[in-house]
């Protein structure tokens, strides 16, 4: 927990004349010192990224800002026409990474610091240096933000300035305990300064004075510290993005905690599995939750007997039963376990093989949709899955063992829980690899 605030707070917000236009190679430090500042321990110098970049030459011709724009992307989030959200290289989500064609000459554009916090630091040991202050300094960009129309400045860089205000633990004027509240303290003195720095006005440093308690403090956090990790982040997926990186994130999970999970993630996953196409407009799926250790367990030791019954009738050796038996682990250590059932209410009954095979290969793959739709489902609830083919094999004693109607044919089983290891890279494949154009 920070400092408590001051009884009577006050502030003062002052923007700095006389800064040149900023070359690349400048000492930042110098040119805030030459304007004669006045600063004193405590200050907070709010200083604009734009000319930190060009300081820092990080300005490239481009013809083409979306190339730009591209060489910056680590992941786009959301797009709309020409306008993309992405994730950057700094790890910020914002429009167009950052990249920014104004206030710069014609056919250049100018990229965000490659280390906004490692920026932040220099220019305050520089000020320390020269003018023997210690005052905090946080490294601005402008940004929208989800669900608020306009632009603000935050802090993409900060050194000396505690950037979050941690009041957990702490009570209200009421004396109910705050349980959540943190305070981007870093982003409150961005959008400050911005006020009195402006956009266009040729002052891009403000200097806010009377927050002494939000100077200093150890370890250095930066800003860095303001960006959710992607586990915290709930609105991750958003828009058409939303379904091409679920599809990407879902994977074959080997592992997985002991952490229980949600029926209501698995319920959820389920509900966007039966918006599948069917044929006929029938609905061919159900699905059997094993959500209890003792239900799991009565069917895995019963399709394990069937699976060893069938491996000696081929002739196996012991040793090579029990190191296959082995992979099926799988199931038998996850924490929750799922079983998809195909059913072909609704079939028509054409009286010839041909086609009344084609007609349940229809409801076949029917479910393997159904199933697709579970697993990415699964998949943007931040749940691990691997659909096993075990079941497939031994339809009878899954039916006995689970009570299941006759008619009810299990197509697999599905492993259920947080992944117990981030999954290696994926390989990568080149979709024209895999598409004949007639």
């Amino acid at each position: 927990m920070t400092e408590d605030r001051p009884q009577d707070p006050r502030y003062t917000v002052r923007a700095l004349s006389g800064i040149p236009e900023v070359q690349p190679g400048d000492d930042l430090a110098k040119l805030i010192a030459a304007t004669e500042p006045g600063l004193v321990d405590g200050d907070v110098l709010v200083v604009t990224s734009k000319i930190v970049s060009k300081a820092e030459g990080r300005i490239t011709q481009a013809a083409d800002r979306e190339a730009a724009i591209d060489a910056e992307t680590v992941r786009v989030v959301a797009r709309r026409g020409t306008l993309r959200i992405v994730e950057n290289r700094q790890g910020l989500v914002m429009a167009a990474a950052g990249v920014d064609a104004s206030n710069t000459p014609a056919g250049t554009v100018l990229l965000l610091p490659e280390d906004p916090d490692a920026s932040a630091r220099a220019i305050r040991a520089g000020l320390r240096a020269t003018l023997g202050v210690d005052v905090g300094v946080v490294v601005t960009d402008t940004f929208g933000r989800p669900w608020r129309s306009g632009l603000t400045d935050v802090a993409i860089g900060a050194a000396g300035v505690r950037v979050l205000d941690d009041l957990r633990g702490g009570t209200d004027a009421y004396g109910n305990p705050l349980s959540a509240t943190v305070v981007a303290t870093a982003d409150e003195l961005a959008a400050a300064g911005d006020l009195v720095k402006g956009k266009a006005s040729g002052r891009p440093v403000a200097v806010v004075r009377g927050l002494p308690h939000v100077v200093g403090g150890e370890p250095e956090e930066g800003a860095r510290a303001l960006v959710r990790t992607a586990q915290d982040d709930m609105f991750r997926l958003g828009t058409s993005e939303a379904v091409r990186e679920a599809v990407t994130q879902r994977r074959t999970v080997r592992a997985f905690t002991d952490d229980p999970v949600d029926p209501g993630a698995v319920r959820r996953a389920v509900a966007a599995a039966v918006t599948a196409p069917a044929p006929h407009h029938t609905t061919p799926w159900r699905f059997v939750l094993l959500q209890s250790p003792e239900s799991r367990l009565r069917l895995l030791d019963a399709m394990r007997e069937a699976w060893i019954a069938d491996l000696r009738r081929d002739g196996k050796s012991e040793t090579s039963i029990a190191k296959r038996v082995r992979r099926g682990d799988v199931l038998r250590d996850a924490p929750c376990l799922v079983v998809p059932c195909l059913v072909m209410d609704g079939a028509h009954h054409y009286g010839d093989a041909r086609r009344d095979g084609a007609e349940r290969e229809m409801f076949v793959v029917a479910a393997g949709a159904g199933v697709q739709n579970f697993l990415v489902a699964l998949a943007g609830e931040r749940l691990g899955s691997a659909w096993v083919s075990s079941t497939l094999f031994c339809r009878d004693v899954v039916r006995e063992t689970l009570g299941l109607p006759a008619d009810w044919d299990p197509m697999g089983a599905v492993a259920v829980g947080r992944p117990a290891a981030d999954p290696g890279p994926r390989p990568q494949r080149d979709p024209e690899a895999f598409i004949e154009v007639r």
